[in-house]
């Protein structure tokens, strides 16, 4: 089944306010401002690979004789090269370093903390929010809603979206939603709906992802995939806004379409069946090259669909900011787009330093790569993941 989304402002369309025929005031929407918060540590490649390769070396060792006897398979080791050609990864930005190098642990370690205190998500959001408010020139008094966007929810209730709303001080509402990697286009469209129909004047929107808390960094065809990282994004009405870098949100669109082949089987179900507990499904599994076949096409069909949609033509689109999984996977899509191989300028990489941040990717690589465009260009932000869920959302800078 495919479900979709839309919200669309035509160029015709872009008055200060305009109303339907009940009379229900229909504002525009901008993007103000956005942040990033990125975490003190990384991890090389090669830090990566010497511990996990340690690992496979104690492994293969103490299972020397079940080996020989071809009961199991020895494991594998891993390479810097291997990880850099598969995915375009060098390094990753983590919360904890020391705990994920450990080969006798190779988790990171993060302390829980007691309900008195802000939690890890919370604090994460609350430096993102506070760069994103400040590009925005909005103060906690401005915003009326907030959204927690992400893959990894650290908790079931109450809402992390509730606690960074306390945390910053910000009246109105809050609500987590997940959609995997596509959480902050489908977040964007959440918020761009409330505002359009009045509920809010802006939201923020955010985005904490600690992907390597539900990493195997002893498998791996997946031990280098992700890092961590938080992005905000103010979404606010056009006639308020007052910052120096705007987007006019012109049009989103969701799509998705139910797979197994990324999947994360972790939950409060899972102490209901002990046995299977520490299985490697209740950590992040995929088949990765089934993804990589069936979810490139879905996108580029999705993007060139939505931007046919609103009469704009691939070609005028300056720049695509797409979700940061696998380098090889953006070089295609934006190839199907097209008909050519896209320049740096044209679709930006953070996916070398920062690795899959999961929702946060896309925002970054806007985060980082939108003040050199002049007013009047263009830009697709695009998402993709788990679900199968995909996000795009088209911007034009005024």
């Amino acid at each position: 089944m495919i479900v979709t989304g839309r919200v669309l402002l035509l160029p015709s369309q872009r008055q200060k306010r305009s109303s339907h025929s009940r009379g229900t005031t229909v504002y525009n929407v901008v993007i103000s401002g956005t942040g990033l918060y990125t975490p003190a540590n990384s991890i090389s490649n090669d830090e990566l690979v010497e511990s996990f390769n340690t690992y496979v070396h104690r492994f293969n060792s103490e299972n020397a004789a079940a080996i020989e006897a071809g009961e199991i398979q020895p494991l594998p080791e891993s390479s810097s090269a291997f990880i850099e050609k598969a995915s375009g990864i060098k390094s990753r930005y983590v919360t904890d370093k020391a705990g994920i190098l450990d080969p006798e642990r190779m988790v990171p370690r993060i302390p829980e903390r007691s309900n008195d205190e802000w939690s890890i998500l919370c604090e994460m959001s609350v430096k993102a929010a506070e760069e994103a408010l400040a590009r925005a020139g909005k103060t906690a008094a401005d915003i009326d809603g907030v959204i927690v966007a992400c893959s990894n929810l650290q908790r079931a209730y109450p809402a992390v979206a509730i606690e960074v709303q306390a945390a910053l001080g910000i009246k109105g509402f809050g609500f987590d939603m997940n959609v995997a990697c596509s959480s902050a286009t489908f977040g964007i469209q959440n918020a761009v709906n409330s505002i359009k129909l009045g509920q809010a004047r802006a939201i923020l929107m955010v985005n904490p992802e600690i992907c390597t808390g539900h990493m195997n960094f002893r498998d791996r065809d997946s031990h280098f995939i992700f890092g961590d990282a938080c992005t905000a994004v103010i979404i606010e009405r056009e006639d308020l806004a007052t910052s120096a870098q705007q987007w006019d949100v012109i049009s989103t669109k969701l799509v998705t379409e139910f797979s197994n082949n990324i999947r994360n089987n972790f939950g409060f179900l899972n102490r209901a069946a002990e046995e299977h507990m520490n299985d490697p499904d209740k950590l992040f599994i995929q088949e990765g090259r089934k993804v990589f076949k069936e979810v490139c096409p879905m996108v580029a069909e999705l993007i060139g669909e939505h931007l046919a949609e609103n009469d704009i033509a691939v070609e005028s689109v300056k720049r695509f900011w797409l979700h940061q999984a696998n380098l090889n996977m953006n070089h295609l899509i934006v190839r199907r787009l097209l008909g050519r191989d896209a320049t740096e300028e044209e679709a930006p990489v953070i996916l070398d330093t920062y690795a899959n941040t999961s929702s946060a990717g896309s925002v970054i690589a806007f985060h980082k790569h939108q003040d050199d465009l002049p007013s009047g260009s263009l830009g697709v932000l695009s998402s993709f993941g788990a679900g199968y869920s995909i996000g795009s959302v088209i911007l034009r800078k005024r």
